[in-house]
């Protein structure tokens, strides 16, 4: 279990993540952002616990992601396959996310909504990850948006397992770093 607690003057936030079967419990008062974060965690088999209150919905968005994203850094299992990737159609939408979870935080997007965009940045950040995050087409955002949080969930899904072959594949060796 990974637990980020996230209290600023603007927001109170509260995350725990478990690798388990993509349960959840969200409470953000964002309904949108509540809705995503389900996804994501159906699609990446977490089980999921989020409650966060704030001042401003960016704030809260935001704050919400560097939180998760912290949660996912600590959760990294020594021998994780690291990369993960996944194409996911969702109506008029096609997006493809490619993440890596070797510690070297980047993010490339853009999405249509400078929010969501925002939030994916914050959660490379802070997860310590390389996002890339590609729109391959799409007319409505709700679409594009969701179906870049589903293709997130499945591309963890695949890097947070841990490989048999032993330790975090790497030229380098193993891949370590140590948040506290």
């Amino acid at each position: 279990m990974s637990v980020s607690v996230r209290n600023t003057r603007e927001t109170q936030i509260r995350v725990e993540v478990v690798p388990g079967t993509g349960v959840s419990e969200i409470d953000t008062s964002i309904p949108y952002l509540d809705h995503m974060l389900v996804t994501l965690a159906r699609y990446a088999s977490l089980d999921l616990k989020v409650t966060a209150r704030g001042d401003l919905r960016h704030h809260l968005i935001e704050d919400v992601a560097i939180a998760f994203g912290a949660s996912i850094a600590a959760l990294v299992p020594p021998r994780a396959k690291r990369y993960g990737d996944r194409f996911i159609p969702m109506d008029d939408a096609l997006v493809h996310v490619a993440l890596d979870l070797g510690g070297r935080p980047y993010y490339e997007g853009p999405l249509p909504s400078d929010l969501y965009d925002h939030w994916f940045r914050s959660f490379a950040d802070n997860a310590l990850a390389t996002v890339h995050v590609r729109v391959i087409r799409g007319r409505d955002r709700h679409h594009v948006v969701e179906a870049t949080f589903k293709a997130l969930g499945a591309s963890l899904r695949q890097a947070l397992a841990e490989d048999g072959a032993g330790g975090v594949f790497s030229t380098k060796g193993a891949v370590g770093l140590e948040v506290t």
